[in-house]
């Protein structure tokens, strides 16, 4: 997707309170098959893209990047993460395309006063690097994503 919108994420009553110290922002299940990008995170901006000003004022949260595989070029089932459970002593590191876990710490973005209320929008926007600049590029594929407070 070119950019991952999700609107209306309820907050528990100590965000909505602003009873924590750290703010995160977990993105589970993310696929780095394709390209490198750039993850950029804004916070009740939900029309925010490659332009929008990287400032708290603006909603900028923060970003995480992935450096991509960039496709796959090995023999017929190279690239397939196998999907069977790992034995509990396996030592070998994970297949090399296993989906990864990316945290965003948006604790400043969180505490700013456009997100005060009920209820949280966050915008993804993936950049893309081109030899004439980054661009919005549909490359952002997860499986979950979970708001987290600490106090």
């Amino acid at each position: 997707m070119d950019r991952y919108l999700v609107r209306d994420i309820e907050l528990s009553p100590s965000a909505i309170a602003r009873e924590f110290t750290r703010a995160d922002l977990v993105f589970y299940g993310v696929d780095h098959r394709g390209p490198s990008y750039e993850a950029l995170v804004f916070l009740n901006a939900p029309d925010a893209t490659l332009d929008t000003p990287l400032d708290v004022e603006a909603g900028f949260a923060g970003s995480f990047v992935i450096f991509g595989h960039g496709g796959c070029f090995g023999d017929v089932g190279h690239c397939e993460v196998p999907a069977a459970p790992r034995d509990p002593f396996d030592s070998r590191p994970p297949h090399g395309l296993t989906p990864q876990t990316k945290m965003v710490d948006i604790t400043e973005a969180f505490r700013h006063p456009r997100c005060a209320g009920q209820a949280l929008t966050v915008n993804v926007v993936p950049l893309v690097p081109h030899a004439d600049g980054a661009k919005q590029d549909d490359v952002l594929f997860f499986t979950g994503l979970r708001l987290l407070t600490y106090r």
